[in-house]
């Protein structure tokens, strides 16, 4: 089972520079994205799992913290050290936190 981190520690893995992967869909990161996060939507993830580090922990984004969840499971049993971050893109939005629109470097 996957764990699970709220968005006030999942704001202090950011800050220490966390690794950050947003499973949505390309057309809902356009919208809005955690800063620096990584896009690899869900439906792509069994072929992109290798490229997450084993060594330092992923921390896991969708939009309200459903797809995170399955997401992190799959890393987890891939030897990944992952955390799904609670309430999602929203929850995160809606602590007046910032997100970035529009495509970013490492979308796939």
């Amino acid at each position: 089972m996957a764990r699970e981190v709220d968005p006030e520690a999942f704001a202090a893995a950011l800050a220490a520079g966390g690794i950050v992967v947003d499973v949505r869909e390309q057309s809902e990161y356009l919208v809005g994205h955690v800063p620096g996060a990584r896009l690899m939507p869900l439906s792509a993830l069994a072929g992109r799992i290798g490229e997450l580090p084993a060594g330092r922990p992923v921390y896991v984004i969708c939009a309200s913290g459903n797809r995170s969840l399955t997401a992190a499971d799959r890393m987890s049993g891939a030897g990944i050290d992952a955390y799904s971050v609670a309430g999602g893109t929203s929850g995160w939005a809606r602590t007046g936190r910032p997100l970035v629109t529009g495509p970013h470097a490492t979308v796939a």
